[in-house]
């Protein structure tokens, strides 16, 4: 099993910021990322919080919750969250960070992340693919 982790505001996919975001509401994206799951035969499980502390829950809990590997995305938190990059490099499991938009053709300050260097890799600007993307690498990486 995969655990794909949303951040804050990711909740408002479709509603919000659509110009940067796309109009894919979360619950399409959850769809979307079960059924590429089915297609790639592994469970995927999509869980999202706008609180910090239950995402560094989640990502603590994820290796005994018997993952295989993590998405995250981690919103905001990105760019200022030492606590999600505490948990990631605390746990053995690999995670690749996703990013719907290009971070680095936005705000200066969304071209950093805190969170990268305990990732795998990082996808950002892709959309919603770059999940799939994500997964896939992660399956390959575990197999």
């Amino acid at each position: 099993m995969i655990l794909v982790l949303h951040g804050p505001n990711l909740n408002l996919l479709g509603r919000r910021e659509p110009e940067i975001y796309g109009t894919l509401t979360f619950e399409e994206l959850e769809e979307k990322l079960e059924t590429w799951g089915s297609e790639l035969g592994i469970g995927v499980v999509s869980r999202q919080s706008n609180h910090e502390g239950q995402l560094v829950e989640w990502i603590q809990r994820a290796e005994e919750e018997g993952f295989r590997g993590m998405v995250l995305n981690p919103g905001a938190l990105t760019h200022y969250s030492y606590a999600l990059l505490d948990a990631i490099r605390a746990q053995p499991l690999p995670v690749v960070e996703v990013h719907l938009s290009n971070l680095y053709a936005r705000e200066p300050f969304r071209a950093h992340s805190v969170t990268a260097p305990a990732a795998r890799g990082v996808i950002s600007g892709l959309g919603p693919l770059g999940y799939r993307y994500a997964i896939e690498y992660l399956l390959a990486l575990t197999s």
